[in-house]
């Protein structure tokens, strides 16, 4: 049966596995897609986390209210999740939208996290100008009209026709409009150079060798801004890593979750 949760006034779709005083590792989703893109990981991590996942309003199973979206917004329903679940000193793993609500979280509310894992993700991405032509696409063709641009940016050719990548595809044409469009639009206003430049928290960035929407120097660029933090680049991989290589994937968040001494 599906969990859900009330949180920052809407009802979200999460999945809360493992004990409820273990490690809890937080997933937060890339645009346009939904929890499940962390299935292959979950299985190749330690055992005796608690994993928490949920689906970014407008998207999955979580509500879909009018947009458009602010990047505060996306930050406070993580938050608003984290004190409902009572969590506190949570790995938050973030896949491009997901890795942007990671940074304004540990921002604003650094006692509920102990680590960040900006993945596939950047401090801003894209111009207004694009994230506008985006929202007029899916407005006037839903977001089905997008995945023949997206595949090649966010699978190698190798993979892109492989089952798993047009499940990829199938999720993104299944998400609600408006909440693909509201969460654009929280995109496009977001610039978190400074703000992330001040974060002083374990931090490992994941970026993808062929990753076409938020490239391996534009994910370094970000992660660098955090002293200490570790980067680390998967080959053979486009910007939906975690799917497309999943034990590789979970090898290196699990070298992260020990090094910091999480497990």
């Amino acid at each position: 049966m599906p969990q859900f949760i009330t949180a920052n006034g809407i009802r979200l779709h999460i999945d809360d596995a493992g004990p409820k005083d273990a490690p809890p590792v937080v997933f937060g989703n890339a645009l346009g897609c939904d929890m499940r893109i962390w299935d292959a990981v979950l299985p190749h991590l330690p055992p005796g986390l608690r994993l928490i996942r949920y689906d970014t309003r407008g998207h999955g199973l979580s509500d879909c209210p009018p947009g458009p979206y602010a990047m505060g917004t996306l930050v406070r329903d993580a938050e608003a999740l984290l004190d409902a679940l009572q969590v506190r000193e949570a790995v938050f793993v973030g896949l491009s939208l997901g890795g942007m609500v990671a940074q304004g979280l540990a921002v604003k509310r650094l006692d509920l996290l102990r680590a960040v894992v900006l993945s596939n993700t950047a401090a801003r991405i894209g111009t207004a100008a694009q994230w506008q032509q985006r929202i007029d696409a899916v407005g006037a063709g839903g977001p089905a009209a997008l995945t023949d641009t997206l595949m090649p940016r966010w699978f190698t050719r190798a993979f892109r026709d492989s089952p798993p990548a047009q499940a990829i595809r199938s999720m993104v044409e299944r998400q609600p409009g408006e909440g693909y469009a509201g969460c654009c639009a929280a995109i496009s206003g977001t610039d978190f150079y400074t703000p992330t430049s001040g974060l002083r928290l374990p931090c490992l960035g994941i970026a993808a060798s062929e990753d076409g929407s938020t490239p391996a120097d534009l994910v370094r660029e970000t992660v660098e801004l955090i002293p200490g933090a570790r980067f680390a680049l998967l080959r053979r991989a486009g910007h939906m890593a975690p799917v497309e290589r999943p034990e590789a994937y979970a090898a290196l968040l699990s070298g992260f979750l020990r090094e910091i001494g999480h497990v």
